[in-house]
């Protein structure tokens, strides 16, 4: 995959395929590129930009303390070496903080916003004890563990499985350790009602402990759109690509 520099110094590992209205993927602490890697079909249809965040898969990290205003500024100094002036971001579970916080520091930059599997704060129990436990796993050697559980989750076969779990154990843990605990204390509720550009939420029907956050994005912005696939949990790219993929290229397309 290639490299770029970036203002800071960083080397950041993307890729960039296909031609037409740019889609940026953003993927959950540690999981890396790999994530959107049934995404990529999309690239017949759209140009598809997947990187790994700093301290990520193959991309590198400095001594930066982590907050996901860095991380949004690590993604647009990306968009700017790459001479992309606005795209839709689609940001996957926790990887859509980033892609909250883009949109409101950046919103000329943004011609929509995907959430999938998205919350705006960490205030639900079911959803804290899954941040505490990357904070602990991260923060106390269990990498290796976090790496099985979430390849293991998301991979609907061996092959893919492998893959995913190496992009997790190539990580920093200790970056891993700062992106859960800055995330589990993110909150973007109350700036909600900045948000300008389209806004499509994607939930797994079976992801129940996620659904309620629906309601703190409805509440600020009315006229986002919410579309619920049947039988899913929070696994929706990996799990259900063919259905995430019809819906995010339907999107898409209204915004051209």
């Amino acid at each position: 995959m290639p490299f770029l520099t970036l203002h800071n110094k960083l080397r950041c590992c993307y890729t960039l395929q296909g031609t037409g209205d740019p889609i940026v993927f953003i993927h959950p602490t540690g999981m890396g590129t790999v994530t959107f890697h049934y995404q990529q079909e999309l690239a017949e249809h759209f140009s598809i930009l997947t990187y790994d965040m700093r301290g990520n898969g193959f991309s590198q990290a400095d001594n930066e303390r982590i907050s996901i205003s860095l991380l949004a500024r690590d993604l647009k100094q990306l968009l700017d070496e790459l001479g992309i002036s606005s795209a839709v971001i689609c940001g996957y579970s926790n990887g859509g903080a980033i892609a909250q916080e883009f949109v409101l520091h950046y919103p000329e930059m943004a011609k929509g916003l995907i959430l999938v599997g998205g919350f705006s704060e960490v205030c639900t129990e079911w959803l804290q004890a899954e941040f505490l436990a990357g904070i602990y796993l991260t923060g106390f050697g269990g990498l290796p563990l976090l790496a099985r559980g979430i390849s293991g989750a998301h991979a609907p076969e061996r092959n893919y499985r492998v893959q995913l779990e190496n992009s997790i154990l190539r990580a920093d843990p200790y970056i891993l350790y700062q992106m859960y605990r800055t995330t589990f204390h993110y909150h973007s509720t109350d700036r909600l009602d900045q948000i300008s550009c389209p806004l499509l939420l994607i939930y797994g029907e079976k992801d129940t402990y996620i659904h309620s956050y629906e309601y703190l994005f409805r509440k600020y912005i009315p006229f986002a759109k919410t579309v619920y696939i049947s039988d899913a949990k929070h696994q929706i790219p990996t799990k259900f690509p063919y259905e995430l993929n019809s819906i995010i290229k339907q999107f898409t397309k209204t915004l051209t």
